[in-house]
């Protein structure tokens, strides 16, 4: 019986040390596979485990055991403080998780009992710190996202288009954009979510429309613009026609002065 007394007072000292651990120095993976390897010592000795003393340290391996993944799941990076609240509401216990807070604090919060709340609070918070770099880098890529502009023929007419490497990376966005709208953890987001899906969708509408009207408008100058004979067979129609090319004339110089294809878009 000694060496498990002595296993024992390895295990308390150890559970000791991490008791005192500050919340931002824990490490809980590497905590985890030390006490996984004490189970395993603990498992492994020929000695009598229906004891009182064998099932004490057993059952305060298994708590650790527990406990430690939680840990693990609560210290991610995408921990927020609505994230830390939904804890507290959880456990009804108000907490400051700074450089003071210790791991024993943590542990008195007895979050074995709510297991299933912990893991369900912290994928939220790992789904929205998905979905918040996925809005992020929205931001960042079409707020430089310009146009390409190709002359008209021998004019200071410029036509407009989307490159096909940023078309191609609008449809992916828009397929992204969609998907965040069928998570349960969209609430946080939504907003940003709405303002992404109408924008990338406006952009897509202008870059369609926008080509549509070059070709056809390309086609009709010729014929209404530079053809006599055409103004004389159709005056009606090439008068017309004058102030369509106008028109037209006048959003491509508005696309050229925009540059930017999330603001001629908006």
């Amino acid at each position: 019986m000694v060496v498990l007394w002595d296993h024992i007072d390895l295990c308390q000292n150890s559970f000791s040390g991490y008791m005192e651990a500050k919340w931002v120095d824990t490490s809980p993976f590497e905590m985890e596979d030390e006490v996984k390897q004490v189970f395993k010592t603990l498992k492994e000795m020929r000695v009598d485990k229906r004891c009182n003393a064998y099932i004490g340290i057993q059952e305060d391996i298994k708590r650790w055991l527990v406990f430690l993944p939680l840990i693990a799941e609560l210290r991610d990076p995408a921990m927020r403080d609505r994230h830390w609240k939904a804890i507290k509401d959880k456990v009804q216990k108000d907490f400051n998780v700074d450089d003071k807070l210790l791991l024993k604090d943590v542990y008195n919060l007895n979050l074995n009992k709510y297991q299933e709340d912990v893991e369900e609070i912290t994928d939220q918070a790992r789904q929205e710190s998905k979905m918040e770099k996925t809005l992020l880098k929205l931001e960042e890529t079409w707020k430089d996202v310009v146009f390409e502009f190709n002359k008209h023929k021998d004019t200071d007419v410029m036509l407009i288009k989307l490159s096909e490497e940023n078309f191609e990376m609008l449809e992916e966005n828009q397929v992204a954009v969609t998907a965040m709208f069928s998570s349960r953890y969209l609430s946080t987001f939504e907003d940003k979510c709405t303002y992404w899906q109408k924008s990338l969708a406006a952009i897509s509408e202008i870059v369609q429309l926008l080509a549509e009207v070059q070709r056809s408008w390309s086609f009709l100058e010729n014929l209404f613009i530079h053809s006599e004979e055409v103004k004389k067979e159709l005056p009606k129609e090439s008068e017309k026609f004058v102030g369509i090319d106008k028109e037209v004339k006048s959003i491509l110089k508005d696309g050229e002065q925009k540059q930017k294809a999330l603001i001629f878009s908006t």
